[in-house]
């Protein structure tokens, strides 16, 4: 069995195309700023460099006992050795990718809307959704309607107890009123990499969840 959702990290750090460091160097800023879980997420990457770089940062996270997951492709998750993989509503179907992954491997799908809420809770596949976009975000193409604060709180009974990370724009200043609201956590990318304070701005979101009780 996979770990229980009840005891991943409520701060869940994504890498991102588009800046300065590489992933793996990403992954290695996150793991000593102390991430606990970190997701690689790499868009239009030759499958070979994307595999290349799922292994190294696979070593990175687990090395430092990190959990690491993939973005998009049960491929990279299995041949990388992941933790597991995050998939999107236009990658493969949840049943498919859990019927390929190991039974102690993480499946976590993307929910924009109540068909996929509802989608999610019935399919008794996945250990966790990303729900969102919660605010607008330029590092998402095609981005779904935004909910905002109201929207996800109205899906949140549609997932019958499946928990919940609030993506999307999401920033220290909101993890108050998300936690109110019973989410599990929040899946965050480029507040983590704002003046190349990776620390900093990683401690802002766990302070601010902590301080919450």
């Amino acid at each position: 069995m996979p770990p229980d959702p009840d005891h991943f990290p409520p701060v869940m750090a994504l890498t991102m195309d588009g800046l300065p460091i590489s992933h793996a160097d990403q992954a290695r800023a996150l793991v000593e700023a102390g991430a606990r879980w970190i997701q690689l997420r790499m868009k239009n990457a030759a499958p070979d460099v994307w595999l290349s770089t799922a292994r190294e940062v696979v070593t990175i996270c687990h090395d430092a006992g990190v959990l690491c997951t993939i973005n998009d492709s049960v491929d990279i998750a299995i041949a990388s050795d992941a933790d597991g993989v995050h998939l999107g509503s236009l990658d493969e179907t949840w049943t498919a990718a859990r019927a390929r992954l190991s039974p102690d491997k993480i499946l976590g799908g993307t929910v924009n809307n109540a068909a996929a809420a509802r989608h999610a809770a019935a399919s008794h596949v996945l250990d966790y959704v990303g729900i969102g976009p919660f605010r607008f975000t330029a590092t998402k193409q095609k981005l779904a309607p935004v909910l905002g604060l109201d929207g996800i709180t109205a899906l949140l009974p549609l997932l019958d107890g499946l928990p919940a990370w609030a993506i999307g724009g999401v920033v220290p200043a909101d993890l108050s009123a998300l936690r109110a609201i019973q989410l599990a956590g929040v899946a965050v990318s480029s507040s983590l990499y704002i003046n190349n304070q990776v620390t900093a701005n990683y401690a802002a979101f766990t302070t601010a969840w902590s301080a919450i009780s």
